[in-house]
């Protein structure tokens, strides 16, 4: 932080912006000092050592949070190409001033060891806020202790099982209700990136023996049915666990409607679309280029229906679905090209962490989908709320840190590889033109970008913990699973007989105890009653020798017949 002459700290002034939080909006001004803001007002007084940044006419924004990110992720065997110094400069340039990253343990590696070791990859090359989730790629005993210390002592609230990523991450159903248990006692939240791994990976290998082995078979094997019926199938499990679940990168217009049904019906289910799925498609898979349909392969993979960015959009506006990540794990063309002749080796991921504040602003408020308000919830106070660090996040306030953002709501940016400040080569967003540009963006007090020039500095942001038991989340779930959990009914004991199971004693005779057939049968159907003394309603009186069931009765002479029924007809003329 800069010394000012006073020996006071770091002190902005932001006057005239339009404060929006996700609840309301106002004309006013806002302090910081020493990373914290001190005074959120109307006509406040500019102290005569601040910085002053007029922000007339600009939005004055609670900085993003990316609950998403995959930066220096060992995948696939290589390495994502943002590291955590790329990764967050870029979030800030584009106005994320926190992101949510996974640890990612090896099968059988110690959740705790992954945890130190993604820590001291992220601590000393951080230039904005983080914070971290664990992924569960296996289950025992150890897990479930380990889980317990991550969230008593290491600041770990939510825990991510993977439905896919057969033999390498994916957790079987029954090991997932144990996990998706473990979550609900310790007041974490489980996460479920849905996808059914063994139909994928049967679909799969189908694609290859047909021969398809470019990008769009990575598309064509994992068809919308694989999302929806796995997300179907988490929310399911964590009914009936008793926990509340958080569905990452809804992908599908299926999978996203399940979310949204799951809401309505009151479970508590979180629904996070991408940057990437509301802001392009998978048509891009067939792309003659190979590398440029390489580019676009992620999992689950864009959908090829051009209606689906806006169709999620609009579930995103309505709080059908609740808040937004990118899932960034980008990779260069030379790492991409791993799978050049078979598309299971494409290394998973797109880019998005900067680029998501921009994209969400033209598609959702520039054509009129969502009001800055509700931009806000999505893009960062909801998942502050949801991972419990609000409003110490998410909400420009007296005591929230100071991170914050100016937001040209009219000023464009075209998207382009050539001018992003991520590490990766390639965008899928390029040539997208965006209204929405973050002028200044300030975390923990410090101006990250200012006036558009981007001064991030490494190191700068620290780990935040993410309490367990956040009222967003759990709020209502003891008293939920008290109504719903199982009634025991008192009665009296049964004291009758028991049928004997032994060996040659007991066995029903079953035509005795519910006889439908003659006690005679004969040729013929008669129509006669039962032994049980009714008559059999399946008997026909039809029968292959040509035998009528009358045959044997008293024939009556012919009648004549005056009249037909309904009179003579001769009668009425």
């Amino acid at each position: 932080m800069t010394e000012q002459a006073n020996g006071r700290k770091n002190i902005v002034f932001i006057k005239n912006g339009q404060i929006v939080n996700d609840d309301f909006s106002f004309q006013g001004d806002v302090l910081i000092e020493d990373g914290i803001i001190k005074e959120v007002g109307t006509s406040l007084n500019t102290p005569a050592d601040a910085r002053v940044i007029d922000a007339e006419g600009k939005f004055v924004m609670p900085g993003g949070i990316d609950t998403h990110t995959h930066l220096q992720m060992p995948f696939m065997g290589t390495v994502s190409a943002d590291d955590f110094y790329s990764g967050t400069r870029a979030a800030l340039a584009g106005g994320t001033t926190m992101i949510i990253d996974f640890v990612i343990p090896q099968k059988n590696e110690s959740l705790l060891e992954a945890f130190e070791k993604w820590r001291g990859w992220a601590d000393p090359r951080v230039c904005c806020d983080y914070g971290l989730h664990v992924a569960v790629t296996w289950w025992g005993d150890q897990v479930a202790q380990e889980m317990q210390t991550l969230s008593q002592d290491r600041g770990v609230n939510s825990y991510k099982v993977f439905m896919a990523y057969k033999d390498v991450m994916m957790l079987e159903d029954p090991e997932i209700y144990k996990c998706f248990k473990v979550c609900r006692e310790l007041g974490a939240l489980p996460m479920v990136h849905a996808e059914n791994g063994h139909l994928i990976a049967i679909k799969s290998a189908e694609m290859i023996d047909q021969g398809i082995t470019g990008p769009e078979g990575h598309l064509q094997c994992r068809p919308v049915e694989v999302e929806e019926e796995a997300t179907q199938r988490a929310v399911t499990i964590a009914n009936e666990a008793g926990s509340p679940l958080y569905v990452v990168h809804v992908m599908s217009k299926p999978s996203a409607n399940v979310v949204s049904k799951a809401r309505r019906e009151g479970k508590i289910v979180f629904g996070e679309p991408t940057a990437a799925g509301l802001g392009t498609d998978g048509s891009h898979h067939f792309d003659q280029c190979w590398h440029h349909a390489a580019a676009y392969v992620m999992g689950p993979p864009l959908r090829a229906d051009p209606t689906t960015p806006g169709y999620l959009m609009d579930l995103l506006a309505n709080d059908d679905l609740q808040l937004t990540g990118t899932d960034n794990c980008t990779f260069n063309t030379n790492q991409k090209a791993l799978g050049k002749d078979d598309f299971r080796r494409i290394p998973n991921g797109v880019n998005g962490v900067e680029d998501r504040m921009s994209i969400i602003w033209e598609k959702g408020v520039h054509s009129g989908k969502m009001d800055p308000c509700r931009y806000v919830a999505v893009t960062s106070t909801t998942a502050a709320k949801v991972f419990n660090v609000y409003p110490k996040k998410g909400r420009i306030a007296e005591g929230s840190d100071a991170d914050i953002i100016i937001w040209n709501g009219e000023t464009t940016r075209t998207i382009s590889a050539e001018t992003h400040h991520q590490a990766v080569d390639f965008n899928i967003f390029e040539g997208m033109t965006c209204h929405g540009v973050a002028e200044y963006v300030i975390t923990r007090g410090e101006i990250a970008v200012d006036n558009g020039e981007v001064k991030a500095t490494e190191g700068h942001g620290k780990f935040v913990p993410t309490p367990p038991n956040a009222q967003f989340v759990y709020g209502r779930l003891p008293m939920r699973n008290k109504v719903a959990s199982p009634v025991k009914v008192e009665r009296d004991p049964y004291t009758g007989p028991i049928i004997d199971l032994s060996e040659g004693a007991g066995t029903p005779d079953r035509r005795a105890e519910n006889p439908i057939f003659h006690s005679d049968p004969g040729p013929e159907f008669l129509s006669r009653p039962t032994r049980g003394g009714v008559r059999n309603m399946q008997d026909s009186s039809f029968s292959l020798s040509g035998a009528q069931f009358d045959d044997k009765k008293n024939k009556k002479s012919a009648t004549k017949v005056s009249n037909p029924p309904g009179g003579k007809s001769t009668g009425l003329w």
